[in-house]
């Protein structure tokens, strides 16, 4: 019947509470889920390609001096262009992603890059080389800092440091092959052949990526206007605390850029006597970095992020210590550790730069990459001074001062949360 026809009052059900709306589901990425996988393996190849291309030339200036008739100073800015011309259009080109998508920029950087790099082998002159090398790392700039943007907006947060650590491990296995390989080829075919097979096995990875990754559903864009862009950066760079992560990425990679810029002098001189083949295959030891900044994610978990910096400080530290030995084993071993600490530090940074962002994910970014760049290149110019000046203990003397950086760093962020804490329940009395 109805309530009318009972007598029943209508009033109850009038007025009777709404059930409280479900919280919406979380869409994104995670592990396990449907499209993380995919995600996972184009970023791992995105990363192969770029540091492949990166580093293509670094085990071949020998060769490329003796073609041209070059000093290996001249053949150094082979490498030096292509990592300068990442840092210096990495901001510009994430102001592109936050415009256009991070799929798109990233996607039409790499086809730049590896197109490029087809036209590499055929370069006429030593400056034609270092301009094609200029133009290369430019448009390579488009994928760190939209790469780990992009995993900002569409993984979830506690998948961010594994999913960033894993783009990261990418970078190592690029930057590893982007060594090892030339440098066996080249001993066969030459140096040209050699950065073909790079520039051949990077567009393989580029279409790969395009293919593997998901199309983003939580991307919104942003202006590109000047002063737009120059308001977010002054955001970011007033940060306490992006402030302390891009001081970080920048001296771990002091660290490992002036080690990994000087071991082959050092490994090729007495008492080691090492051939250079063999040298270059001590670049295997990036493997270590590609488990452990895969890794990062589970450490952190157990440790907190801090608590990872101060691990990933004292095995860079045990690391170098280990290497200033006239034994090959445990210089190895110092390898190992370096590596290991300096690429658990890396994806840590990285990804705490994505979490902490509230805007602007690839201007942070940016602006942590080109640290990262800057802390490379004052890495292997300092480092190799003070092994000229000291050998190689005088390398391990920068790269001790790099890590003390970072644990000061990370105790004054220790310190400073730990005042934010005591502070806000009093202020919230």
């Amino acid at each position: 019947m109805s309530p009318a026809s009972t007598g029943a009052s209508t009033t109850v059900a009038a007025h009777a509470p709404s059930p409280a709306p479900e919280p919406a589901a979380d869409t994104r990425l995670a592990p396990g889920g449907p499209g993380y996988r995919r995600m996972s393996f184009a970023l791992f190849l995105a990363g192969v390609a770029t540091f492949a291309l990166l580093y293509s030339t670094q085990a071949l200036l020998p060769l490329i001096s003796n073609e041209f008739g070059v000093a290996a100073s001249d053949a150094s800015w082979t490498v030096a262009a292509a990592t300068g011309g990442l840092a210096l259009f990495v901001l510009p080109m994430s102001a592109l992603s936050e415009r256009f998508g991070r799929r798109t920029v990233m996607t039409a950087s790499l086809a730049v890059a590896v197109s490029v790099g087809l036209l590499v082998p055929f370069a006429p002159s030593i400056g034609a080389l270092v301009a094609l090398r200029a133009v290369q790392g430019a448009a390579l700039a488009g994928l760190p800092a939209s790469a780990t943007a992009y995993l900002a907006e569409e993984v979830r947060p506690r998948a961010l440091v594994t999913a960033i650590g894993l783009f990261v491990a990418g970078n190592s296995v690029g930057g590893m092959s982007g060594r090892i390989i030339t440098g066996w080829v080249a001993q066969e075919w030459g140096w040209r052949i050699a950065v073909g097979v790079i520039g051949v096995l990077a567009v393989g990875c580029a279409v790969a990526f395009r293919l593997l990754l998901p199309a983003p559903a939580h991307f919104t864009a942003g202006s590109l206007r000047p002063r737009v862009l120059f308001g977010t950066v002054r955001d970011h760079l007033s940060d306490p605390l992006l402030r302390r992560l891009y001081a970080i990425g920048a001296l771990f990679m002091t660290v490992f850029g002036g080690v990994y810029t000087v071991i082959g002098y050092r490994l090729t001189a007495q008492p080691f006597g090492l051939a250079q083949g063999v040298v270059g295959s001590i670049f295997l030891v990036y493997l270590v970095g590609t488990v452990s900044a895969s890794t990062a994610g589970r450490l952190v978990d157990r440790l907190g992020r801090r608590g990872t910096f101060y691990l990933a400080g004292g095995t860079t530290t045990a690391g170098l210590l280990l290497s200033l030995a006239d034994s090959l084993v445990p210089v190895l071993l110092g390898l190992v550790l370096i590596t290991a600490g300096f690429f658990a530090g890396h994806a840590v940074a990285s990804s705490a730069v994505s979490r902490t962002a509230t805007h602007g994910r690839a201007q942070a970014s940016a602006l942590y990459q080109s640290s990262y760049y800057i802390g490379s290149s004052v890495g292997s110019t300092v480092g190799a001074m003070a092994f000229h000046a000291g050998g190689w203990s005088g390398t391990v003397g920068v790269g001790l001062l790099a890590v003390l950086g970072v644990v000061t760093i990370t105790v004054a962020g220790t310190r400073a949360a730990r005042s934010a804490s005591v502070t806000e329940p009093a202020t919230a009395r």
